[in-house]
């Protein structure tokens, strides 16, 4: 059977499923979205703005807070290479480095927090786009980092609401931004980032 990321069966996942193990002994697919979906809404609440520095090790406490009742690797970086249909992500040799190098650029940028609201449209749409490639969790990323480019975003004076994308955009401007177009997250983060704080 082939998981959802297409690696075959995967160990992570219940045997002749593509369900990942995980602590609530769910093995279905469906139930277990939904029961991810609830409990990660209820955890971001938790989950405090923090000023810089941002980093991999602040995405991965992210991580940690959203998926640590569901996922025993909760904020652990994966060690599966996986892709999505024909998108393959960043190979689990290289994550820490990939990651630096683009949390490293940012820090240098100041965390974006001088720029005027279309500078930082431009910014974040391209940081999220690689980002996304570097894919370093399991199963979560986009929750995780989302809940980061908020923090990233309100660090840089401007407030920031997801309700006006659906997840269909999120997926489509992320598989442009495979190809290093980043129009579409241009587009929807022109519609999330609202007005100076």
């Amino acid at each position: 059977m082939v998981d959802k990321y297409g690696t075959g069966q995967d160990p992570n996942c219940y045997s002749g499923t593509s369900v990942l193990i995980n602590l609530l002994n769910i093995t279905n697919d469906d139930i277990l979205e939904e029961a991810e979906r609830e409990i990660t809404i209820a955890c971001a609440e938790t989950i405090e703005f923090q000023e810089p520095p941002y980093d991999l090790d602040y995405l991965c406490a992210i991580h940690q807070t959203l998926f640590c009742d569901i996922y025993e690797w909760a904020g652990k970086i994966r060690t599966l290479d996986i892709s999505k249909g024909d998108t393959h992500f960043c190979n689990t040799r290289f994550i820490d480095k990939e990651a630096d190098k683009l949390f490293t650029a940012f820090a240098d940028n100041n965390y974006f927090s001088e720029y005027d609201k279309t500078d930082l449209i431009c910014a974040v749409s391209e940081l999220y786009g690689e980002l996304n490639m570097v894919h370093p969790f399991r199963e979560g990323n986009g929750r995780a980092q989302r809940i980061l480019f908020e923090h990233i975003v309100i660090n840089a004076g401007f407030e920031i609401y997801w309700e006006s994308v659906s997840q269909e955009e999120w997926i489509s401007a992320n598989v442009a931004a495979v190809y290093c177009d980043y129009s579409s997250l241009e587009a929807l983060f022109g519609r999330c980032i609202g007005d100076p704080l």
